[in-house]
């Protein structure tokens, strides 16, 4: 299948029915949306975020549609420790078994700021969320993916991927997710059937984008809505031999 074939995928009530999805920072944004997305395509949905009480707003949404029941996983992944993180495996372990998809959604945007002139605290605070916890949530996880027939994981790129001046260690973080993923399928693609790639929402409807765009006309955006086609396939079985690739959903 193209990319333009994903962009288009039409889902189906069941296509992702009887799957384990974890999505991180599902408590807003593209990953609520995602969440309540899977949900209705079957799976059942583990929400993890830092603020309890927008996981639980998720929670209620999905429970109330009838859809598959979800479980919440209150993570921040700024101090979330190794440790932590292989005790959530260990309890999705125990209670599901296997885990057939991951989305790694979960990001801060830092400053907008010349590197010369870039805090390191906070520098590191953005390497810490956006690469360094999905590296090491990844590495937990990875037992539970092979145990699936099919295990999926999704990270979250950006156009400034190719670094761009003033996006700082935002730019950095989503070029060394960019990497891992390649590093993830190179070593994984002949010995399993995981599946790593990355989806670039492009500019979405969205509070980080509004932070880095405040004079924008949000209307002007698509809505995290408009985009769930390359987030639902790349979940699906149908996309088994999608592996290594940068799905842009709003390719210029």
């Amino acid at each position: 299948m193209t990319h333009s074939d994903i962009l288009t995928y039409q889902p189906t009530p069941d296509c992702l029915k009887d799957k384990i999805i974890l999505v991180t920072g599902a408590g807003d944004g593209i990953g609520k949306v995602a969440a309540l997305t899977y949900a209705k395509c079957g799976a059942t949905v583990l929400l993890l975020g830092k603020t309890q009480a927008k996981l639980e707003a998720v929670y209620d949404e999905i429970e109330e549609l009838g859809l598959p029941e979800p479980a919440i996983l209150p993570m921040d992944l700024e101090k979330a420790s190794f440790a932590q993180m292989n005790e959530l495996a260990g309890l999705i372990e125990k209670e599901f078994g296997h885990l057939d998809g991951v989305l790694h959604n979960a990001a801060i945007l830092g400053a907008l700021t010349p590197l010369e002139m870039y805090d390191p605290i906070t520098f590191e605070q953005v390497m810490r969320v956006n690469t360094t916890a999905v590296f090491m949530l990844t590495q937990s996880l990875m037992p539970l993916l092979r145990a699936s027939v099919s295990g999926s994981v999704i990270f979250t790129s950006s156009g400034v991927a190719t670094p761009r001046a003033f996006w700082g260690a935002y730019a950095l973080s989503k070029q060394a997710v960019e990497g891992m993923a390649t590093i993830f399928t190179q070593e994984t693609q002949t010995l399993t059937t995981l599946r790593f790639n990355c989806i670039n929402p492009g500019a979405t409807r969205t509070n980080m984008r509004a932070h880095a765009f405040p004079g924008e006309d949000p209307n002007t955006l698509k809505t995290p809505a408009d985009i769930m086609s390359a987030y639902v396939y790349l979940m699906t079985d149908e996309a088994s031999g999608v592996k290594g690739q940068v799905i842009a959903c709003q390719p210029k």
